[in-house]
C-alpha cells in the first residue's frame, strides 16, 4: 500500500495524538527539576509557554504530526516491507519493530549532535513509533475523510493529555514522584576539576586552594543589568564548602530557596579580578553541577559547571 495524501493525513493524525501528552510530561519534568535559584520567574515562564502552546496547538500539531510521520513512520514501513520479503511475520508487526528501531537510530544521532542521554532518549523515541503504527492499522480498516481522521485524533489527544495530567497530580500528591532536592556533596566529592562553557575551568584542591581559568565571577558592580553581569577571571584562590548556605547571596532573594539558602562552594580569588563568588550545588549525586545565576534575578544569566 502506497503513501497517498489520505494515508499521509492519517499518519500525521495518529502521530499528533501523543504530542500534547509528551509536551505535558516534558513540562512536569521541568517543574520537578532544579529551578537554578529563580523558581518564581522560571515557573511563570514555563506556565506561560505551556499556555501559548495550548492556544496554537491546533495549528502546529498537524505540521508536527506530519514531520514525525515522515521521519519515523513512513521510512519504517519501507524497511518493514523489505524485511517481510525475507522473513516471516505480519507486516504490521515488522512495522512496529522497524519504527522502534528507527527511533533508536534517531536517538543515537541526537546523542552525537546535541549530547542527549542515549539511555533516556532511545526508549522514548522508540516508544513514539509504536502508537502511530497501531493507529494506522485501526484507520486502515475504515474509510474516513479529513474530519473523520482528525476529530478522533483530537478527542484521543485530549483524553491522553488529561490522563497524563491526572497521573502527574496523583504521583506528586502521593509522593510517588518527589520534588527535586539538590545532592548533599562532601568536600571530598567536590574536589577535582569543574568545567563550563567557553573554556571555563575551576580546579578545587584537597588543601582548600583553587585554580581557575576563564571562570565567571561576581564583578562587584551594583548594576545588575550590566553586560556581562560577571567578570571572567584567571588565577588562583581559595575555596570552602558551605553546607548550610550561610554565604548564599540569594538566600533572602524572592527567587531563592529560603532563609537558609542552598549548599554551595565559596570561591575567593587572590588577585583583583572579580569578587567572592558563591557556586550553588545542583544536578544529581551521579552528575553534580555548580551554578551561579548572575545579574538581575528576574532575568539571570546562568553559568553551570560540571565535574570532569
Amino acid at each position: 500500500m502506497g503513501w497517498g495524501n489520505a494515508r499521509l493525513n492519517g499518519a500525521a493524525a495518529v502521530c499528533a495524538v501523543q504530542l500534547p501528552a509528551i509536551g505535558l510530561i516534558w513540562w512536569i519534568r521541568i517543574l520537578l527539576g532544579d529551578d537554578y535559584a529563580y523558581a518564581g520567574a522560571y515557573g511563570f515562564l514555563s506556565v506561560f509557554v505551556l499556555a501559548c502552546l495550548l492556544v496554537v496547538a491546533p495549528l502546529i500539531l498537524p505540521v508536527l504530526g506530519l514531520a514525525h510521520a515522515m521521519a519515523q513512520i513512513v521510512p519504517a514501513e519501507a524497511l518493514a516491507r523489505l524485511v517481510v520479503r525475507r522473513a516471516r511475520g505480519p507486516l504490521w508487526a515488522w512495522h512496529v519493530l522497524c519504527a522502534a528501531g528507527l527511533g533508536v537510530v534517531w536517538a543515537g544521532l541526537a546523542g552525537l549532535l546535541w549530547h542527549w542521554p542515549f539511555t533516556v532518549t532511545a526508549p522514548l523515541l522508540a516508544a513514539l513509533g509504536v502508537l502511530p503504527v497501531l493507529g494506522l492499522g485501526w484507520l486502515r480498516r475504515r474509510t474516513r475523510g479529513f474530519w473523520g481522521v482528525w476529530l478522533p485524533s483530537l478527542f484521543a489527544s485530549v483524553g491522553l493529555f488529561l490522563l497524563v495530567f491526572l497521573g502527574g497530580v496523583l504521583a506528586t500528591t502521593t509522593g510517588i514522584v518527589e520534588e527535586y532536592e539538590p545532592p548533599a556533596l562532601s568536600a571530598e566529592q567536590l574536589t577535582g576539576v569543574w568545567r563550563g562553557d567557553e573554556g571555563a575551568v575551576l580546579s578545587l584542591g584537597t588543601d582548600g586552594r583553587a585554580e581557575l581559568t576563564d571562570l565567571p565571577s561576581e564583578s562587584g558592580s551594583a548594576d545588575r543589568s550590566a553586560e556581562p553581569p560577571f567578570a571572567v577571571c584567571d588565577g588562583t584562590g581559595t575555596w570552602l564548602l558551605d553546607d548550610k548556605g550561610a554565604h548564599d547571596p540569594y538566600a533572602h532573594d524572592p527567587y531563592g530557596d529560603g532563609p537558609e539558602g542552598r549548599a554551595g562552594v565559596v570561591v575567593r580569588l587572590d588577585g583583583e579580578c572579580g569578587q567572592e563568588t558563591y557556586w550553588r550545588i545542583g544536578g544529581t549525586e551521579s552528575e553534580p553541577e555548580l551554578f551561579v545565576p548572575f545579574g538581575d534575578p528576574d532575568a539571570p544569566e546562568l553559568r553551570i559547571l560540571t565535574q570532569g
